[in-house]
């Protein structure tokens, strides 16, 4: 028979919480209650904490959560990004966190195709960043419906950075960024920050680990034989956040870890692990130094293809992420100040995401990629060219009042993609603070009678300079090699410079 449990809020007597006393889920530290209607888990640490651990978790609950409540976007950051705990109460002398439950888009539906079944399991990152969980040779392969396509994962590469910048805004670093602390649904493209009660608040409160290994930054795990006191450890940080932020990203989109390569540095494993990835830590794919290039005869069959950065190398992913891929794993490795920002992460996926072409393959697995700025560009996934010319816009803005100039920001076309403010002026920036109007399109692309063509449907202002024709809303303009378009002539407003790719001679 269940035993439903009643608990007292320690910040507020007279609030209380319900529990079902029956058969927990053990965590790491805790173990964990449904309340009787599953709106929200009691988690209780099972060992006393001491008043500087109380202490910290109360502010995480109040005074942190108030900062995200009366802040921008608080809907978003709640609801889809964090599982943020609000309560914290007592039992026994034992101290639990209340905290919303998952959303069901963040549990398995199906799980295993194989004779193990995962269904209903948390859906934590490590299930799709490893390539054996997609690989029609696995026997463990997970369903083909809950992977998505690789478009899906430049969104939850966006939603974990725009998470980590807002937990870097407040002042607090999460200490533990990993897959095992991160749900995530490509079919959604959702992605959620779990483990919210372990933050550090710098200067304050020391974090209690160290990280998960794959993500720890080299130099916590260069120092970790110090003691705490000594002046030369380094404990999890903001930094060491970036560190982790740009591992989950590459293995998100690569599916591969961007330190683990082919050099062994001792032949006890352990030791290599904490010189491999610590003090002697070295990118698998640094141009300039290739003894930690990937072995492919090292391989596993069903790990061959994206293990292999000779088949799919990091340049895959586009200019700007790329650029920051180098400046993480090879500028920054071990220099922790040069590694990009959360907010440098979260603008350079959504300028990739403007370089996306679908492949012409409906065989793809990833049904995606990334222009390659090439003149005849194909799909690195499948191997498919793209057929048909292809427009490129390069957006310029106003520098003054007869000069345009370039943003290094491009959007590529393909039928029937959209518009968006975000593309038309530089005043409407694409990210957590968009309205629901501002996510309106404003005009579409679409390949008409042999022609593409750019739709004007609510845009005023909008005018073909090449030829000096307006382009009033309901109508449309002919994309053409060496075309100008004026998205706006309000303040901000772009103009775009059109070239024709792929085209044949």
């Amino acid at each position: 028979m269940k035993k439903t449990i009643k608990v007292v809020s320690v910040l507020d007597t007279a609030k209380s919480y319900e529990y079902v006393d029956e058969n927990p889920i053990r965590g790491g530290v805790k173990d964990v209650y449904f309340s009787p209607d599953k709106e929200y888990v009691v988690a209780f640490y099972r060992n006393p904490l001491d008043e500087g651990q109380k202490e910290r978790i109360m502010r995480i609950v109040s005074t942190y959560l108030q900062n995200i409540q009366s802040g921008n976007a608080s809907d978003y950051f709640l609801n889809e990004i964090f599982r943020w705990p609000y309560d914290i109460v007592e039992r026994n002398k034992l101290t639990g966190i209340v905290v919303p439950v998952y959303h069901n888009k963040f549990y398995f539906a199906k799980g295993y195709i194989g004779s193990e079944n995962i269904q209903g399991e948390d859906k934590v990152g490590k299930w799709f960043t490893a390539p054996m969980f997609r690989n029609q040779q696995y026997p463990l392969r997970l369903d083909p419906s809950e992977l998505g396509d690789w478009l899906s994962y430049f969104q939850i590469a966006v939603n974990i950075s725009r998470g980590v910048k807002k937990l870097h805004q407040m002042g607090l670093a999460h200490s533990d960024l990993s897959y095992n602390n991160i749900l995530v649904d490509p079919v959604t493209k959702s992605a959620s920050i779990i483990d919210i009660d372990g933050l550090v608040v710098p200067k304050l409160f020391p974090p209690e680990v160290i990280g998960t290994a794959d993500f720890i930054a080299p130099e916590v795990l260069k120092t970790k034989h110090l003691s705490l006191q000594d002046p030369g450890r380094h404990l999890p940080n903001q930094k060491t956040d970036l560190h982790a932020l740009a591992v989950l990203i590459y293995m998100y989109l690569l599916r591969r870890h961007p330190l683990r390569g082919g050099k062994i540095w001792d032949l006890d494993a352990e030791k290599d692990e904490i010189l491999s990835m610590g003090e002697k830590a070295l990118f698998v794919e640094d141009p300039e130094n290739p003894s930690n290039h990937v072995k492919a005869d090292h391989l596993r069959k069903w790990d061959a293809f994206w293990g292999d950065p000779q088949k799919i190398p990091y340049t895959v992913t586009g200019p700007y992420i790329s650029e920051l891929f180098r400046k993480t794993f090879i500028d920054g490795l071990h220099d922790p100040i040069r590694r990009p920002t959360a907010n440098e992460w979260e603008a350079a996926l959504l300028k990739t995401v403007d370089l996306i072409q679908p492949c012409h393959n409906s065989h793809c697995t990833e049904k995606w990629y990334v222009f390659d700025n090439s003149s005849s560009p194909k799909c690195p996934f499948c191997g498919t060219p793209h057929q048909g010319t292809l427009p490129i816009l390069d957006l310029y803005f106003k520098f003054d009042d007869e000069v345009w100039k370039p943003e290094n920001h491009r959007l590529m076309v393909y039928h029937n993609q959209y518009l968006f403010k975000w593309h038309v002026s530089r005043k409407v920036i694409r990210n957590e603070n968009l309205t629901m109007q501002d996510k309106m399109p404003v005009g579409y692309f679409t390949f008409h009678q042999g022609k593409w063509v750019l739709v004007n449907q609510s845009l005023s202002g909008m005018k073909d300079i090449t030829e000096q024709k307006e382009i009033p809303p309901g109508s449309m303009v002919e994309l053409t090699d060496g075309k100008k378009i004026l998205l706006s002539a309000e303040e901000g407003g772009r103009l775009i410079y059109v070239t024709m790719a792929n085209q044949k001679m």
